[in-house]
């Protein structure tokens, strides 16, 4: 089970960090991903990290200015946003995929456990 948090309102410029915790084990080879959906619009990737090991891969807009990071004592995934802009507003959903390949990262269709989704509003 995922459980996001961390949404809210920003301005444009601004930082957020969305976290999400996970119940149970996750095993090494596991993909922890974070998408976004924006109104009107379709699920997207944003940024994914295999559980251990390997680099991480962002959407290109995001690249320099969100992070992604895993606390394995908390079992939690993080996305650090700054410099947020309003094309960043979105209900963002953390994803982990079984045995997952980094060039499946993006995928949506690959991921089998799903958050509930947190809220990110960038105000201009």
């Amino acid at each position: 089970q995922l459980q996001a948090y961390g949404g809210g309102v920003v301005q444009a410029g601004g930082f957020l960090r969305v976290s999400c915790v996970v119940s149970g084990r996750i095993l090494n080879n596991y993909g922890m991903t974070w998408f976004r959906q924006a109104p009107g619009k379709e699920r997207e990737f944003v940024s994914g990290t295999r559980w251990r090991g390997g680099s991480p891969a962002y959407k290109e807009s995001v690249k320099g200015r969100f992070t992604i990071s895993r606390d394995y004592a908390q079992n939690t995934v993080a996305l650090e946003m700054n410099d947020l802009k309003p094309e960043d507003t979105a209900v963002y959903y953390c994803a982990a995929a079984p045995s997952i390949i980094y060039s499946d990262l993006p995928r949506a269709s690959r991921y089998v456990y799903w958050g509930q989704g947190t809220q990110v509003t960038v105000s201009s």
